[in-house]
């Protein structure tokens, strides 16, 4: 990572290579730190019972988004990229993923920072505070235009002046449940995919319940030509068979898994009978455990009165066995997960600092889990 008293763009035309050179560099710099953290901190004595060794427990920031955005000359708390970041860092967090780059236009840096020059002074801050980017909830282009190809290529850009390791979405690839429509979003992330490859990024994609449900690929047809019927296949399933290890990737946000477990239980046949199929999280990364480098460890409380069957809670105070989780899905400690409440923002007047104090004991609950 560059000296923080040195421009980087300097840098940059110092050593003769272009942006994108220089930021890959740094970006396989601060992975290779990384990794030697984690090494050391399995190393450590005592420390073989930790699940989530200290450089890999992250956030998104979707959950404190209330406090990215608020305006920092009316507010008390911390406000924008870099206070949040500074907080977060405090607390103990080492991997940021990112939910879009704009702020409060008050904030430091100004209400947009997803250009280069507002992603370098980003990147100052996260290495100013031993942080790093992982990840970003983007969007991945639905059609392949020369002009989706170039925006892409800039988004690729802007993810390796920040440093990630990873570019993806925290959309569904698509929200069909038909055959086809996968089959046409797999070629696309294929290609969208090997394309991030070239930029030394890995794509993903985020998963919600929907997207564990089954796949309807069997007749008989609907009046439109459609199946109406499952081969007992889950769309996400069959995502995975047909997109490429090398280029394609899954975050699983473990929350909605666990959703989804709770609520697409059987599908209807081709012969019409009804067939209970329960689906097993763990099991699915485990069987490929190098394609989910990234997690959102989200919690729940077990709800049953609710559609979902759960509701949302901070890390640590639900119903989600993430001891066993972790244990079960192979590579320990190699994962990085990020944790997430889509709840977190409080009322304005309340609970205005919310989502940042259940942040630290979210953090406080990712450092302690064993197993």
């Amino acid at each position: 990572m560059h000296d923080n008293d040195v421009n980087p763009l300097k840098l940059v035309s110092k050593l003769g290579l272009n942006r994108r050179q220089f930021f890959a560099a740094t970006t396989g710099m601060a992975a290779a730190v990384a990794v030697t953290g984690a090494a050391a901190a399995q190393a450590a004595p005592g420390a073989n019972g930790v699940l989530i060794p200290a450089p890999r427990r992250g956030i998104i920031l979707y959950t404190v988004r209330d406090a990215v955005s608020r305006n920092p000359l009316t507010s008390p708390y911390a406000s924008g990229f870099k206070e949040v970041l500074t907080e977060l860092s405090s607390i103990g967090y080492r991997q940021i993923e990112f939910a879009g780059l704009t702020q409060n236009a008050n904030s430091e840096g100004g209400a947009n920072l997803n250009t280069v020059e507002g992603a370098t002074l980003l990147r100052s801050w996260l290495d100013d505070l031993g942080l790093q980017a992982e990840g970003n909830h983007g969007s991945v282009p639905s059609t392949i235009t020369d002009a989706n190809i170039a925006a892409f290529d800039t988004a690729c850009e802007i993810a390796n002046i920040l440093g990630m390791g990873h570019i993806g979405t925290g959309s569904d690839p698509t929200s069909s449940a038909y055959v086809a429509d996968w089959e046409a979003a797999a070629a696309r992330w294929d290609f969208y995919g090997e394309r991030a490859s070239r930029h030394g990024l890995k794509l993903y994609t985020h998963n919600h319940d929907i997207a564990y449900s089954f796949l309807l690929d069997s007749g008989p047809l609907d009046a439109t030509g459609r199946p109406t019927r499952s081969s007992g296949i889950r769309r996400l399933e069959h995502f995975l068979a047909n997109t490429d290890p090398k280029h394609v990737y899954l975050e699983m946000d473990i929350y909605w898994a666990h959703v989804a477990q709770y609520k697409h239980k059987a599908y209807t046949a081709p012969d019409g009978s009804v067939v209970t199929s329960l689906f097993d999280p763990a099991a699915v990364v485990a069987a490929q455990t190098n394609r989910f480098p990234l997690f959102h460890a989200k919690d729940g409380k077990i709800d049953t009165t609710q559609a979902n069957g759960y509701v949302m809670a901070p890390f640590g105070q639900g119903d989600i066995d993430y001891s066993t989780f972790l244990r079960r899905v192979g590579a320990k400690g190699s994962h990085n997960p990020m944790w997430e409440m889509d709840t977190a923002p409080g009322n304005a007047t309340t609970a205005p600092n919310q989502s940042m104090e259940l942040s630290k004991v979210s953090y406080d609950n990712m450092a302690a889990l064993r197993g």
